[in-house]
């Protein structure tokens, strides 16, 4: 904050007062709100094992007691919500497995003599390095490229 008629370079040492602090409160309690409000505009395009597990305690919670839900259907509910997690976790699974066959198939590249395409150059040179797990770059003539650029390989 500059004052006028103040040397910018001397530092102010000033504590807020009461007021000041209220205001500062005020407006950043506002700003949040603003932010809550807009982030609960974005609608949600897929269901998740969350929802579902949610919609299914809401199901439970709200049944009429005279009138329980029937064994077979909350077993076929309960069948559901499991596969749903079954394929959420294989899901995971493979996302692990690309990620360690990608930067095994990285990792052979050294010393061999590859082509990268990276938009609308084309480079070709011996991978001298290898370097990232989730996302492997190559080092090609002093530049890394990502591992999904290679195009052919060379002995």
């Amino acid at each position: 904050m500059e004052i006028s008629g103040m040397n910018p370079n001397v530092q102010m040492n000033r504590y807020m007062d009461a007021f000041e602090r209220g205001v500062l409160e005020s407006s950043v309690a506002e700003f949040n709100s603003e932010l809550t409000a807009r982030n609960k505009r974005v609608a949600k395009t897929e269901m998740g094992k969350d929802d579902f597990l949610l919609i299914l305690v809401k199901q439970l919670a709200n049944q009429d007691p005279t009138a329980p839900v029937e064994d077979k259907q909350f077993i076929a509910q309960m069948a559901q919500f499991s596969s749903l997690e079954q394929m959420t976790n294989m899901a995971d699974g493979f996302a692990r497995l690309s990620e360690v066959i990608a930067a095994s198939n990285s990792a052979a590249l050294i010393g061999r003599e590859v082509t990268v395409v990276d938009g609308e150059n084309t480079v070709t040179g011996i991978v001298e390095e290898v370097k990232g797990r989730e996302y492997p770059q190559v080092k090609i003539n002093g530049y890394y490229y990502s591992f999904d650029k290679v195009e052919s390989v060379r002995s």
